[in-house]
C-alpha cells in the first residue's frame, strides 16, 4: 500500500509530492512522476498555460533544478512526457495531497479548522491581458476557524 501525503513527515512539497503514486508502467520511465508534478507546479505558478510551456519552463531551468535536487536527469521533460503523465495521474490523489500539504503549512495544522479557502485573486496591474487572453491571477489559502 502506498505511503498518504499524511504520513510524510517533512513540510517540504517534494515530500509529499512522492507520495503520490506512479500510474506510468516502469519501462521507458526515466524522469521520476515527483519531478513532473514539481516542475508542473512551479511552471504554473510561473505563467505557464499549456504543456508546450511547461516544457520550455522545464528546459529553460533543468541545469539549476537538476543541480539543486541532485537528479542526474539527461535532458528535461518534453511536452509528451508531461502529457502521457497527467493522462494516468490520480487526480483525487494529487488533489488530496495538495490539501495535505497546504494544511501542513498552517501551524498547529487542521486543529480548530473550519475550513480552507482558496482565494482566486487577480494580481494587481495586470489589467493587460496575458498572451493567452485573461489576467494574471494566483491563488491565496486562507484558514478560517469559527468565534467560540
Amino acid at each position: 500500500m502506498p505511503e498518504t501525503a499524511s504520513a510524510a513527515t517533512d513540510l517540504d512539497l517534494i515530500s509529499f509530492l512522492k507520495t503520490i503514486p506512479d500510474a506510468r508502467m516502469l519501462r521507458g520511465v526515466r524522469i521520476p512522476a515527483w519531478y513532473l508534478l514539481l516542475v508542473a507546479v512551479l511552471g504554473i505558478l510561473s505563467g505557464c498555460e499549456s504543456l508546450r510551456d511547461l516544457e520550455r519552463f522545464a528546459r529553460r531551468h533543468h541545469s539549476v533544478l537538476t543541480q539543486q535536487l541532485k537528479l542526474e536527469l539527461r535532458r528535461p521533460p518534453s511536452d509528451s512526457a508531461f502529457r502521457y503523465f497527467f493522462l494516468q495521474v490520480d487526480v483525487a490523489v494529487l488533489c488530496a495531497t495538495i490539501s495535505d500539504w497546504t494544511i501542513a503549512q498552517i501551524p498547529g495544522g487542521a486543529v480548530d479548522l473550519d475550513q480552507l479557502v482558496c482565494d482566486g485573486k487577480t494580481l494587481r496591474g495586470s489589467i493587460e491581458p496575458t498572451p493567452g487572453g485573461g489576467s494574471a491571477y494566483g491563488l491565496r489559502p486562507t484558514a478560517s476557524t469559527s468565534p467560540r
